[in-house]
């Protein structure tokens, strides 16, 4: 059983490499594979969970490469663009990709830390907190609206985006419908902006940053465990809540997204033995194949995700190395129109021709956006909004 949990183990590190570093394949995906094999093929839930969770933690340690080498992100490190892109054009993009796999490793120890507390405050309240949760989430949409210079312009984008997402939804047999409309807000339309500015990257150099690390700690450790378990807010709004609490400059940030990243992953699998409720794509996986929430999967869960951590680490650091200094060698205009092909593809394989119409509505709205100078968080309304609707 042992060597079937270790083989289990790296294949999901494995796909999770992969789901990492091609912008579009998400883990969502691989997980709505397997629910739709549930009713064809037997699984075993042990290899089946050790699968889902190391390809899932893998997966928020590498997702920050192409976040930084190509701009290209999904809901969960959006917000690293600015920052590490600063730090790509001043040739040290390796140095933003370490800072945020540090965040994530250290994302691994506070959840070990936190699942005690989780277990004798979140169990014994959730039914409580369950009903504010519409509430929480139109406070947290104010209070991030609020933090933008254009107000007015930001609740625009929030309500365009929240009607774009709530109609999406309501579109009937249109297989994964986020799937066009986030790679559309916050992959292609920055890949488009980066192909109009003509962006020249310049000969990468391995660099490493001293910082501080009590503070994006701290604001993580407040707005990480609350975001966690929310439908609609991520990674993103948390990394957005904590700087707020507590501000973190611009390297300090690049370590919170990290945290904050892996952070809502790991809990959000925790969550579902405590709670019962599936936060993410990956905890929805585990929950349609695994017969009974119990604690001896709960105890592997934190296993395979400590080991799968630090496996990650080292993971990421060997592989955006490697990048770092030979990314000058590639044609980055070429690469950039072969991840716009890439995802195209995809979209059009899995959502058909009503997820292209999608792909191209959602990129436009991306584009807008970024032009105008709102902060790409703001189109978290595509998701925060249609839950509102459905909660209240």
């Amino acid at each position: 059983m042992l060597i079937e949990i270790i083989i289990a183990l790296t294949i999901g590190i494995i796909a999770g490499t992969i789901t990492g570093l091609i912008p579009g394949i998400h883990t969502n995906l691989i997980g709505a594979i397997l629910i739709s094999m549930i009713t064809s093929f037997y699984f075993n839930p042990t290899y089946t969970i050790t699968f889902i969770t190391s390809m899932a933690i893998t997966h928020t340690f590498i997702d920050f490469i192409p976040t930084t080498f190509l701009g290209c992100s999904d809901t969960t490190t959006e917000l690293g663009i600015l920052p590490s892109h600063e730090l790509l054009k001043s040739k040290r993009g390796f140095e933003a990709i370490n800072l945020a796999n540090k965040g994530s490793l250290i994302a691994i120890i506070l959840t070990i830390i936190i699942l005690p507390i989780s277990i004798f405050i979140l169990k014994p309240t959730y039914s409580t907190i369950e009903k504010l949760i519409p509430y929480l989430l139109i406070i947290i949409s104010i209070l991030l609206i609020s933090k933008e210079k254009n107000k007015i312009l930001s609740l625009f984008i929030f309500l365009l985006t929240g009607l774009l997402g709530y109609s999406i939804n309501q579109i009937e047999n249109l297989t994964q419908p986020l799937l066009p409309l986030l790679t559309g807000l916050f992959g292609a339309s920055n890949i488009f902006l980066s192909l109009n500015n003509k962006t020249k990257i310049p000969k990468q150099i391995i660099t490493k940053s001293k910082i501080e690390m009590n503070q994006p700690i701290i604001s993580s450790l407040i707005s990480a465990p609350i975001c966690s378990f929310l439908p609609g807010i991520g990674s993103s709004q948390a990394a957005i809540i904590g700087n707020t609490i507590k501000r973190n400059s611009k390297k300090q940030f690049l370590v919170l997204i990290g945290i904050t990243n892996t952070f809502v992953m790991s809990f959000s699998l925790i969550t579902l033995f405590l709670i019962n409720k599936t936060r993410t794509g990956a905890a929805i996986t585990i929950n349609e194949i695994l017969p009974t929430a119990t604690t001896n999967y709960l105890i592997l869960i934190i296993i395979i995700t400590t080991i799968t951590g630090i496996f990650a680490f080292h993971l990421t650091n060997k592989i955006a190395r490697i990048i770092a200094l030979n990314f000058n060698k590639i044609n980055y205009k070429f690469l950039s129109y072969i991840t716009l092909a890439l995802l195209t593809i995809i979209v059009l394989i899995i959502s058909k021709t009503t997820g292209l119409l999608i792909l191209a509505i959602s990129t436009l709205t991306g584009i807008y956006t970024i032009k105008k100078g709102i902060r790409r968080t703001n189109m978290m309304g595509c998701l925060i909004i249609p839950t509102i609707i459905w909660l209240i």
